[in-house]
């Protein structure tokens, strides 16, 4: 397996190679700030962006926000005044940052928003997955899970969400809930667990299986929430397949849950496509180059880039991952376990 992985990871690093001219030194210092790294999709994004900036001339240089807004602003700030070519923002609240994107742009510096969407103000670019349409695959997959499981569309789902403050987990609860909305006998039940604590998430899982213990999926918005999920399971005597699971972002131990039996549907997040299609645009970013509208090719993932009023902006799209395809090497929570420093 590993070196199916290696050929695959090679095969996607080189296509994304031919994109871009070769480079003899640095355009200059990019700074991604991140929100946490508390789990594997924000760990990953740090080695992605990395290896993708650095085949197109950037460096790049990380900040940990360690889930605090106070400190993102506070980062931003120092940012601003080191005049890098570049931020890269992953925003912990998509509100609060708002300012701070201002007086970047204001200053001469361009911002690409990673991830996390943030539309109350323009960016110079925006790379993220189709959330909204994640939270519909999602919502495809828990019709088929119910209705295998009562003959029709009926039950109840628990709805773990991330913390309100990011737009991710707010599209995918709008993309679920609306396509849910077909089938009057599911009932959802939907609790945030604040700043994506997997505790958090343990413990709403816990307090709803007491509270409603005729739960038949429980959907988490990130992979780590179900290891959370899985763990209060377990307290409770329950065992693989007693109750369904889904959740969304396609990270190593969600695809391990679905070996072991606990997760039904992992929803992929594309998390190296999302980090390839920034540095794929960052000349034009930082040189202020006009972005076109259109459909491009990003590592094999047809992505739509529009113009919107925050910017351009390109969606990445996502896939369902079942015990059927959970090897497939071109899934990011297989290719993450290979090192990151794989030659492009």
């Amino acid at each position: 397996m590993k070196k199916i992985l290696l050929s695959v990871f090679g095969i996607l690093a080189l296509a994304f190679a031919t994109l871009t001219p070769a480079f003899a030194q640095s355009k200059g210092t990019v700074y991604y700030l991140v929100p946490t790294l508390l789990d594997e999709f924000q760990t990953g994004s740090v080695s992605a962006l990395e290896m993708f900036l650095k085949q197109v001339g950037y460096e790049m240089k990380t900040l940990n926000a360690d889930n605090k807004t106070d400190a993102q602003q506070s980062q931003m700030n120092d940012v601003i005044a080191l005049k890098p070519s570049a931020i890269i923002l992953a925003a912990v609240d998509f509100n609060a940052l708002k300012p701070s994107i201002e007086a970047a742009r204001a200053a001469g510096i361009p911002v690409v928003e990673f991830d996390r969407q943030i539309t109350a103000t323009p960016s110079d670019f925006t790379s993220v997955a189709g959330t909204v349409e994640i939270g519909q695959i999602a919502a495809d997959q828990a019709e088929k899970l119910l209705k295998a499981k009562h003959g029709s569309v009926k039950g109840k789902i628990l709805q773990v969400l991330g913390d309100p403050g990011d737009p991710y987990t707010l599209d995918i609860q709008k993309g679920f809930e609306e396509k849910m909305k077909a089938f009057p006998d599911v009932k959802i039940i939907s609790v945030p667990a604040m700043q994506w604590a997997a505790d958090a998430a343990g413990t709403i899982v816990n307090d709803q299986m007491l509270a409603n213990p005729d739960i038949d999926l429980i959907f988490s918005h990130a992979a780590h929430l179900s290891v959370a999920a899985v763990a209060s399971l377990e307290a409770a005597g329950k065992k693989p397949g007693d109750v369904m699971l889904m959740s969304s972002n396609g990270a190593p131990v969600g695809l391990d849950l679905i070996r072991k039996g606990w997760l039904n549907v992992e929803v992929e997040q594309p998390l190296y496509a999302q980090a390839a299609a920034v540095a794929m645009f960052m000349d034009k970013v930082v040189n202020k180059q006009e972005i076109k509208p259109g459909e491009y090719d990003v590592l094999g993932l047809k992505s739509t880039l529009t113009i919107e009023a925050w910017g351009p902006n390109i969606k990445i799209p996502g896939a369902a991952i079942t015990k059927e395809n959970v090897d497939n090497p071109a899934f990011w929570g297989n290719m993450i376990m290979l090192p990151q420093k794989a030659g492009l």
